[in-house]
């Protein structure tokens, strides 16, 4: 079980320039911060600046309530995008399922192995046929069907469900149903998506289909944050198996289950734990 410490993570990007690490960490020493993690990251070409710093709130003699009155000069000296998260403070993950039960499943799993730092308060379906696995783990399983001319009632349904449970993000654990862009909009860069495929290749439906037919080696795995423009969003984790010619269609599927299983979880953990940072349709990631 991963021991989550009460810490204080601040996220940072900005234009690159001088300056901006001592200024941060002569703010935090003011403060009698005891910095445990500082991770930093420049894009020469576009000219931005990334970090993330993390420090133990023991002897910090800032209340996070006044952090932001306090560190707003800085931010505002620095042209800063910014925000700040306390560790301790569970990030509430609605995951969103149809009939594929294998993320699911290996999410609850970590999920109730305490490997994951967020509560999980709703499961929603389009479908009856993971129920069982939410009452396996005591979690509250809404089914809400989709039918093609009433889409746009069903996501109402679902952010109705969604607002009353305070949700945080988003993850779709293999759910088949494209989201519309106003579903997007009340959630922006906190969907997350697993997608059975390495993107950019094989996009949209039955990437194992069409792998298979082009001969590929390698099949992967993609989670990536959900946008308007489909399996286009930002990528958050990515891996990859090798195959050959004697793997059958089943035989892809199969060990393409298995990535798409860690994969996602990687993504959830990432998130939860405030690594990731969105740049242009990009990330960075902090491990």
């Amino acid at each position: 079980m991963t021991v989550h410490h009460d810490t204080a993570i601040l996220l940072i990007s900005c234009p690159d320039q001088k300056g901006l690490v001592a200024a941060i960490a002569q703010f935090l020493y003011q403060h009698n911060a005891n910095i445990l993690h500082a991770d930093q990251h420049q894009d020469a070409e576009s000219g931005t600046f990334l970090m993330r710093v993390e420090w133990d709130l023991q002897s910090f003699d800032l209340a996070l309530e006044q952090f932001h009155t306090a560190f707003s000069p800085i931010a505002q000296q620095f042209g800063m995008h910014w925000r700040l998260a306390h560790a301790t403070q569970r990030l509430r993950m609605a995951i969103f399922v149809s009939r594929y039960d294998h993320c699911l499943a290996d999410l609850l799993y970590r999920y109730q192995a305490g490997e994951l730092n967020c509560d999980i308060p709703i499961i929603i379906s389009n479908h009856h046929d993971t129920q069982w696995l939410a009452q396996a783990y005591n979690i509250p399983f809404q089914y809400i069907p989709v039918h093609k001319d009433g889409k746009a009632e069903a996501e109402a349904e679902q952010l109705a469900i969604l607002r009353h449970h305070h949700i945080d993000f988003i993850v779709l654990a293999r759910y088949m149903q494209v989201l519309s862009a106003d579903f997007i909009r009340h959630y922006p860069q906190r969907i997350i998506n697993i997608h059975h495929s390495f993107l950019p290749a094989f996009h949209g439906a039955k990437p194992y289909h069409r792998a298979f037919e082009r001969g590929v080696k390698l099949i992967g795995a993609t989670s990536h944050y959900v946008t308007e423009i489909l399996d286009d969003g930002p990528i958050i984790e990515q891996d990859v198996a090798r195959i050959s010619h004697r793997d059958n269609l089943d035989d892809l599927i199969r060990r393409g289950a298995d990535l798409e299983k860690i994969v996602l979880s990687r993504a959830v953990r990432l998130h939860s734990e405030h690594r990731v940072l969105l740049y242009a349709n990009k990330t960075v990631v902090f491990d």
